[in-house]
């Protein structure tokens, strides 16, 4: 899960951003700031493209801490969130990770969310551009027995890359222990940490949350290792490009099922199915056996130029049937890619689209996603 865009726009100038607890640190290292989501954030350090190539390689460090962390506690907590999202949210076990999407009661995305069963609850991380509004949104849904405890003094770090497996363990002895989307509670240097195995960058690495008052320790602990770059969110946008990992408010909305953006596993539970009682269930689990009518694909761009989000999908006459809603240069592929909505019938891989960015018309064919295979360390090597 991820809302960063490296083309979005910033916040109004009538806005006061709140700074993060890294603030200073970030600065420190170098790090250009921009607005983004209600906060000063670093968008790069040495530029974009060299951050996407060492988190490749090695091991990028990066401040997430925008995101809502939420803590929800109370009897009946697990049929009380099922009636909100469409996963299977009983069947979790302990210190096990899921991506699950908050539906609208048209079956649109409201927010897609990573959630994690604690041993007293669930523990929920959110977008930070839309964290008040589905904190709103919870409030309003839940019933009284349900307790949403907003984390706001929590930092959420993520390091990512093949060799943040060996810089964490080198900190913090037993996170090698964890295989993607699970987590468990650590300790370093006496300060209490939240690590899952788990990340939006397509590479293995980890989420960590940690009291906003200790994080800039760690921050240099982690920094001073010699795999470790910090990295903006520049880079963090397009290796998530690269891992087919969609963004909440440009790939994915309220007027996107999950269907439309290819999502299906979202809705894979067959308990869950039958008994669709989750938001939207009769028009998602149409689309689900009929197929939507369009549909979320990706794109190799022809030539050396990308195209951007807003770029319009046309026919043969011109007219537009579709959108691009994130495009970029991929490091890794040398190559300009997108992901974009089309009709379903143009939807098959090896399709050729046509595109059009400000009265230029450019070419591209659609393709398997991942641009890149993933890389996550899954239990039992698979």
């Amino acid at each position: 899960m991820s809302d960063f865009d490296n083309g979005g726009a910033e916040e109004g100038p009538e806005i006061e951003n709140e700074l993060l607890a890294l603030d200073a640190w970030h600065r420190a290292k170098g790090g250009r700031m921009v607005s983004f989501a209600g906060y000063e954030m670093p968008v790069q350090y040495e530029g974009i493209m060299a951050e996407h190539l060492w988190v490749r390689d090695h091991a990028g460090l990066f401040d997430v801490s925008h995101m809502g962390q939420l803590f929800l506690s109370g009897d009946g907590l697990d049929a009380a969130l099922e009636a909100l999202i469409p996963a299977d949210v009983v069947s979790v076990k302990p210190n096990a990770q899921k991506y699950s999407l908050l539906l609208a009661d048209n079956g649109g995305i409201l927010d897609d969310l990573m959630f994690t069963r604690w041993d007293d609850g669930i523990y929920m991380v959110v977008n930070g551009a839309v964290k008040y509004d589905d904190i709103s949104h919870l409030l309003d849904h839940l019933p009284d027995d349900v307790t949403i405890n907003h984390m706001a003094d929590a930092a959420l770090l993520a390091l990512q890359g093949p060799e943040a497996v060996t810089v964490l363990s080198r900190l913090v002895p037993g996170v090698e222990d964890l295989v993607f989307m699970t987590g468990g509670r650590f300790v370093w240097n006496d300060v209490p940490l939240w690590i899952s195995r788990s990340g939006y960058t397509g590479e293995d690495g980890f989420e960590i949350s940690l009291d906003g008052e200790q994080v800039a320790a760690f921050a240099d602990a982690l920094a001073a290792e010699p795999e470790v770059k910090p990295i903006g969110l520049g880079a963090r946008d397009s290796l998530r490009l690269e891992a087919d990992l969609p963004l909440y408010g440009h790939d994915l909305d309220t007027d996107t099922t999950p269907i439309m953006a290819a999502l299906n596993f979202a809705v894979g539970s067959k308990r869950r199915r039958a008994e669709a009682n989750f938001p939207g269930a009769e028009r998602i689990l149409a689309e689900r056996d009929q197929g939507p009518a369009v549909k979320r694909v990706g794109l190799v761009i022809d030539g050396r130029q990308p195209v951007r989000e807003g770029a319009a999908v046309v026919d043969a006459s011109g007219a537009e049937i579709g959108k691009v809603t994130s495009g970029g240069f991929a490091p890794s592929l040398n190559a300009p890619i997108a992901m974009a909505y089309v009709p379903l019938a143009l939807a098959e891989i090896g399709t050729v689209i046509q595109l059009s960015q400000r009265g230029k018309v450019h070419t591209g064919t659609v393709t398997a996603m991942p641009f890149i295979p993933h890389r996550y360390v899954r239990a039992g090597g698979k």
